[in-house]
């Protein structure tokens, strides 16, 4: 049976997708100098958020995740990023190739808010393959690709932030359910706001505590001091 092996070699985001994608660049290779006519390959990705250290911020911006970080022991697991699937064309002996993954700004998702609280550094993923092969130098061979094939990728925080400011500049995203969405545009209507901005930030003023009223000046103690106005004896 032909061992396989997957290395990554880099990651970038696409400048040219319709939506926020992430390219990973596999560098695949057969045992023995083998010739394969195709490799149909499934990879999952997760991320490892045990193999890298945090700040006390990213630590903050991920207690929705993982809780506080004297917890962190027990929930520090892996989260979930994306399953694609991936044609890979006739080589032999090894190839390289790139693997498109799509992404998303959606705040609800796990992998999302993971890679939104980093500030720098880079994100610990793991790259699980299986998949099917076909071999063989004069015909074809079926053969499996075993599901402990897999590949470490370390992604640099930044090139999560380039491909999110291609599409979404200056800008995030928050999903609402349908009547929270017409509650908020009935308020916006009720106070001629003219964006969802001047809408959200009116919203927080309301909400924001009232500053502290200052205390009043302690009293001066009797025969301390002369009390304003008061006349003393000639």
């Amino acid at each position: 049976m032909t061992e396989f092996g997957f290395t990554c070699t880099g990651v970038r985001a696409d400048p040219y997708a319709a939506g926020p994608t992430l390219v990973f660049r596999l560098a695949v290779t057969a045992s023995g100098n083998t010739r394969v006519h195709a490799l149909a390959l499934r990879c999952q990705i997760r991320i490892e958020p045990a193999r890298r250290s945090y700040g006390d911020a990213e630590a903050e911006g991920l207690a929705d995740l993982f809780g506080e970080r004297s917890r962190w022991g027990n929930t520090l697991r892996p989260v979930q990023f994306a399953q694609v699937a991936l044609m890979v064309p006739s080589f032999t002996g090894s190839t390289e190739v790139d693997l498109a993954v799509p992404c998303t700004y959606d705040m609800d998702i796990a992998a999302t808010r993971y890679f939104t609280a980093l500030d720098d550094g880079e994100a610990p993923l793991l790259m699980l393959f299986s998949g099917t092969a076909f071999t063989g130098a004069g015909g074809f061979h079926v053969e499996p690709v075993p599901w402990d094939r897999e590949a470490a990728c370390r992604m640099p925080v930044t090139v999560w932030r380039e491909m999110i400011e291609q599409h979404f500049p200056g800008c995030g995203w928050l999903r609402l359910p349908r009547d929270a969405m017409d509650e908020l545009l009935a308020y916006r209507s009720r106070h001629a706001l003219a964006s969802w901005e001047e809408t959200v930030r009116a919203l927080l003023a309301e909400a924001a505590p009232a500053p502290a009223r200052p205390s009043p000046p302690e009293r001066l103690r009797a025969g301390s001091a002369l009390r304003v106005g008061e006349r003393t004896a000639p």
